[in-house]
């Protein structure tokens, strides 16, 4: 191997390694559902949407689908889910948020997950709670702008 070859190869970064996570959007009118977080070791007591990560083999859609199901008990048909979002986040070394919107599903929001869930309440879009995420309070501005992309703590 020449030389050139050697400090080509050894001189290319690793490749960047990103996880994946969903948000939903469940809208009712003006309204925004978001669950109160509770023993989660991550921004406890802070108001944030429904959401969690994507699993190996599954599509965005698919994990909204299953996290809607999971932690709100509401059953959601893939044609009513709507791309509102995507965000790079740089929290836990890179991550990819997608924020979909859903105005039409079946059954009644529920807390699934009372061990890590409060409450969920209802939210105005133009009065969002006091305490939130603040990657997902700056992702909520970049939606009601219309805006489709945004870059988060990097």
């Amino acid at each position: 191997m020449s030389e050139a070859t050697t400090a080509t190869t050894t001189a290319k970064p690793p490749r960047h390694k990103v996880t994946g996570d969903v948000h939903l959007l469940l809208r009712c009118g003006n309204e925004v559902l978001f669950g109160q977080r509770q023993n989660t070791g991550f921004e406890d007591g802070a108001w944030h949407l429904p959401s969690g990560h994507l699993e190996a083999d599954e599509s965005v859609i698919d994990a909204l689908i299953r996290e809607a199901e999971e932690e709100i008990g509401v059953t959601i048909a893939p044609e009513d889910v709507r791309f509102s979002h995507i965000m790079h986040n740089s929290s836990s070394g890179g991550r990819m948020a997608f924020f979909f919107t859903v105005r039409s599903w079946k059954g009644e929001p529920d807390n699934r997950e009372p061990d890590k869930c409060t409450e969920l309440q209802w939210f105005s879009t133009d009065t969002l709670p006091d305490h939130m995420i603040d990657y997902c309070r700056a992702a909520m501005t970049h939606v009601a702008a219309g805006e489709s992309f945004s870059i988060y703590g990097w």
